[in-house]
């Protein structure tokens, strides 16, 4: 392939990335009372260096109620900056990835127990669980702990806490915040009929429900430098009869749009236990189409896009304008590079991993240049690259 479209650069605001791939937020659950450790520095640091164009930090609890488990990353104090800070720091200095942050509140889905010990919802008078906030006092399964309604005080102090934790994210030095407007969680609670059983402003009409997650993202985008992205992921569809569809979220697309949102992600679920959703691969691209077409800004399609061919093809056609991979850059933390090898482009590994360009693919790390190119390495007259 002469000239892939997955590794054609793009600018977002003033953000130039030499390709179009992007790793989704994933949930470590590892984090020490919201603070990052060891683990964080281990797992943000080889996917840092994948070669993709933009790494996103986990979902993030803006406030400690806000953590879907009681091992989820916050920024929230001073403390939770100070540990992101310092893997940062480390990340940093030895990759150039964009790097940004999932700012996120649970809501109703918050208080649970690590995956991997059940996932079950916490009660309030348990260990390691606290009372829920959500828009209605709807619990999210069936038996479990009610949420509380958020009252206007409530909502005003999670607004101000999202945009508190932008602030921070620009302190240390981020490159962008998404807001987590999707997969059940809290703003999306707000946006889903499902869930969102208000009576008042903030509930019934589309406009309504819209209201609360476009003055939090209001308030993140005034927080955050006017130089840098603000962007927001959603779920495009709750998958069940009467809930958030994806007309829906184009109207809140557009909305997000006309106030200076810089992309939008798109996801799907989340919301409700009875959701039926068909899944295979790029299931979730239909709906990242419909968004594309109604908004001028870059939209990311994310869903089981597992090989370089299939990713290809949905910046190619004009489906999405990124990709974002999550489980299979677990699986394979050099994804990018063996897609930019299969589509015959190249990437800009660390050097000291130079040595590791296989024979057959000879351009993918620009040693010898791609055709036409400017190679991006070269060797002094010591055989050292540089």
């Amino acid at each position: 392939m002469a000239h892939s479209a997955l590794f054609s650069p793009i600018r977002v605001r003033n953000l130039e990335l030499a390709n179009r791939i992007v790793i989704a937020p994933m949930c470590q659950y590892s984090a020490e009372n919201g603070l990052m450790n060891d683990w964080h520095h281990i797992h943000l640091g080889q996917l840092a260096m994948s070669g993709a164009a933009l790494l996103t930090i986990e979902a993030s609890a803006v406030l400690p109620e806000g953590r879907i488990t009681w091992g989820d990353v916050g920024l929230y104090d001073d403390a939770t900056e100070a540990a992101m800070a310092s893997t940062l720091e480390s990340v940093r200095r030895w990759s150039d990835a964009g790097i940004g942050v999932q700012l996120s509140h649970a809501g109703r889905k918050a208080s649970t127990e690590l995956p991997w010990a059940g996932g079950h919802q916490i009660a309030p008078d348990h260990e390691h669980g606290w009372q829920t906030v959500a828009p209605s006092a709807i619990p999210f399964t069936h038996g479990t702990h009610a949420p509380v309604a958020l009252d206007r005080e409530g909502m005003i102090r999670i607004r101000d806490a999202f945009a508190t934790a932008a602030t921070r994210a620009a302190r240390i030095g981020l490159d962008f915040v998404q807001i987590h407007a999707a997969h059940g969680y809290l703003l999306h609670q707000f946006l889903s009929p499902l869930s969102n059983q208000r009576t008042d402003e903030y509930g019934g009409s589309l406009e309504n429900r819209m209201r609360f997650p476009l003055e939090v993202f209001d308030a993140v985008r005034a927080a955050f430098p006017a130089d840098r992205n603000v962007t927001v992921r959603v779920s495009a569809t709750d998958w069940v009869d009467g809930g958030w569809d994806i007309e829906q979220t184009v109207a809140f697309a557009k909305a997000l749009e006309a106030r200076g949102c810089d992309a939008i992600h798109v996801s799907t679920g989340g919301l409700h236990e009875a959701q039926k959703i068909a899944v295979g691969p790029s299931y979730q691209v239909p709906h990242a189409r419909a968004v594309k077409q109604a908004v001028s800004i870059p939209v990311v399609a994310v869903g089981l896009i597992t090989s370089p061919e299939q990713a290809e093809a949905i910046v190619a056609t004009g489906d999405a304008d990124m990709v974002a991979i999550a489980r299979a850059v677990l699986y394979n933390p050099r994804w990018p590079w063996h897609a930019a090898a299969e589509l015959g482009a190249t990437v800009r590994p660390p050097k000291q991993y130079l040595r590791s360009q296989p024979s057959k693919h000879r351009h993918l790390f620009g040693v010898n240049g791609p055709v036409g190119a400017t190679p991006t390495w070269v060797r002094d007259e010591d055989g050292a690259y540089r």
